[in-house]
């Protein structure tokens, strides 16, 4: 089993704070607003010697308006269950509230190891104030500044006593497959039926997801990292601060994912803004899947599929070798088709072909195919080579590289991509003077 640490507590007690300071990262996002983190948040934090991941949950609201209240309330119950010890979070300048008793009576029947932290205790003006957290019966109480860090080596020194020092290693070259599309497409329905758990918050509401979720996905031989991102909105339609750091949130998962799953709604067709968000992986050079969502909600005739998938090649050309795969999340339908594509992807990013083939097969093909003359100079090429890239790139040596044409360009990559598989993953070929 893993060392596992979960951070609960009403919102607005600083859990997301000391989350970033924990993991050293600015994974979960803070903001003066209560109810900000809605989905649990794992990282992975380090002290004394032992690793051990890092649960951050939604603040546990009861009895309020709000409609994330039941989701993140069964968020924070997964979160105690999954997690070896628990830091409970109060805010020391607020003192006991009623949502802290309700939590703490909660917390107490649990076997597991539960510390209080008293959090926001930035001074010795204040230090006091946690005296009268004892009150909720919870004996391991400690004070700290999430901001600061004060407190918070005396804290760890105790939590990672319940840890095991013999931890299964991270492998870091996992691959990492990030969801992406706009609001309301599916993206974190479609996570939680890969993984067979609610692992992500799921509401009517476009939106809902905030942070970018990463969840480990082992089974039927598949071993990688899902990433469930926030929906990117058009520029003009992100008004809320929170919501611009979620954007740049989910920006900096595309950076870093090998595959990105690009979800569309099929009920309101490929618009504009899903080719924005396609554009948007491919310029970064990772490999893409598309999936139309919701097809169960469209009328349908024997032809309608090809129609649909036609129109979206034509959109999305001359960058149009990407498979596409339409499926319903919520019938179960050709998800894991979705995931089989992802993996081969994957797979294709990282071909290698070997120097010998590539100059057997491609040179007699340009030998009957060669390029257009223009301006009367012939040019000629002698050479190709695969470049030591993380994706797929070529460079072909000849004489005059300046003459070759870009229509040129791509009927040597739309014959390589035939040749070797390189579908759904961007490709770069380079001319350079021999």
């Amino acid at each position: 089993m893993r060392n596992t640490l979960a951070l609960v507590g009403r919102p607005n007690t600083g859990k997301s704070t000391l989350f970033n300071r924990l993991t050293k990262t600015r994974d979960a996002i803070v903001d003066a607003m209560a109810g900000v983190t809605r989905d649990r948040n794992y990282g992975k934090a380090f002290w004394n010697g032992i690793e051990f991941s890092l649960i951050d949950t939604g603040g546990y609201v009861l009895n309020s308006e709000d409609i994330y209240e039941a989701e993140i309330c069964k968020q924070v119950n997964l979160a105690i269950d999954e997690a070896d010890a628990i830091l409970f979070l109060v805010d020391g300048r607020e003192g006991i509230t009623p949502l802290d008793e309700d939590i703490a009576t909660m917390l107490r029947p649990s076997k597991k190891p539960v510390f209080l932290v008293v959090n926001k205790i930035d001074s010795s003006s204040n230090y006091t104030d946690q005296m009268e957290f004892y009150a909720l019966g919870l004996p391991n109480l400690y004070a700290i500044s999430a901001v600061s860090g004060s407190g918070t080596g005396e804290l760890l020194d105790e939590v990672v006593k319940h840890f095991s020092a013999s931890e299964e290693e991270l492998d870091e070259n996992i691959p990492k497959i990030t969801v992406i599309g706009r609001p309301n497409v599916g993206k974190s329905s479609i996570v939680n039926a890969f993984l067979g758990t609610e692992r992500n918050i799921v509401t009517p509401l476009a939106g809902t997801t905030r942070d970018s979720i990463y969840s480990r996905h082992k089974g039927f031989g598949f071993d990688f990292y899902l990433v469930d991102t926030a929906g990117l909105r058009k520029k003009k339609n992100v008004e809320e601060d929170l919501e611009f750091y979620s954007v740049m949130r989910t920006v900096r998962a595309i950076e870093n994912s090998d595959v990105c799953i690009a979800m569309c709604d099929a009920a309101n067709g490929f618009e504009a803004q899903d080719l924005n968000i396609l554009s948007l992986a491919q310029r970064n050079k990772k490999g893409v899947v598309l999936v139309v969502n919701k097809w169960d909600l469209v009328e349908k005739n024997a032809n309608t599929h090809l129609a649909y998938e036609k129109a979206i090649r034509e959109k999305i050309a001359p960058y149009n070798d990407v498979p596409i795969i339409f499926t319903s999340v919520t019938n179960k339908q050709r998800i894991y088709k979705v995931l089989e594509t992802a993996m081969e992807v994957y797979h294709n990013r990282k071909r290698r072909i070997p120097t010998s083939e590539l100059n057997n097969t491609l040179l007699e093909i340009i030998a009957q195919n060669p390029p257009p003359v223009q301006k009367d100079k012939v040019v000629r090429i002698k050479y190709i080579t695969q470049l030591p890239t993380k994706t797929p790139a070529f460079a072909f040596f000849c004489n005059l590289p300046q003459y070759v044409q870009d229509s040129y360009i791509r009927f040597l990559e739309n014959k390589m991509r035939k040749l070797w598989n390189f579908s759904g993953v961007p490709m770069e070929i380079y001319f350079r003077k021999k």
